[in-house]
């Protein structure tokens, strides 16, 4: 069975107003759209129930909330890492990618002496062979 999912236009224009803001009511994503409020009920019920949308979060400020280190970890490992390892809150995304490295991990941090802490703690735990870090100057684009 092919787990593809058909997103009309309409479904779209839903998505992309809640992307920016995930608490407007029903009414209000209905003027947007210029789609009927049961409509776009319906439609939200729909995409939350065939698991196109999966939840609806919040986007932090990253210095307001301590975390405007924002590092790339690619990590080359001997063996596969326990997904319980990616629970650690700094980890914010991971990744399998092709060429030299196995995984990619967006990570955030307060500041360079956090980070190195962690790189540390997560090199000793992890059957990890090899790292290699890329740290963000600025943000262009960052989506939730």
């Amino acid at each position: 069975m092919d787990n593809f999912f058909k997103i009309s236009e309409q479904d779209w224009k839903i998505i992309n107003v809640l992307k920016n803001d995930s608490r407007m009511s029903i009414r209000d994503i209905a003027k947007v759209t210029k789609l009927r409020p049961t409509t776009v009920h319906n439609r939200i019920k729909r995409l939350r129930q065939d698991g196109v949308i999966e939840k609806f979060t919040i986007k932090l400020d990253n210095k307001k909330s301590g975390q405007e280190f924002i590092a790339f970890l690619f990590v080359l490992t001997s063996q596969k890492i326990d997904a319980k390892q990616f629970n650690n809150p700094h980890i914010k995304e991971v990744f399998g990618v092709t060429g030299e490295f196995d995984l990619l991990l967006k990570c955030k941090f307060k500041d360079i002496t956090e980070f190195n802490d962690f790189l540390i703690n997560f090199r000793d735990n992890n059957p990890v062979k090899k790292t290699m870090s890329l740290v963000s100057t600025c943000v262009i684009k960052e989506d939730v």
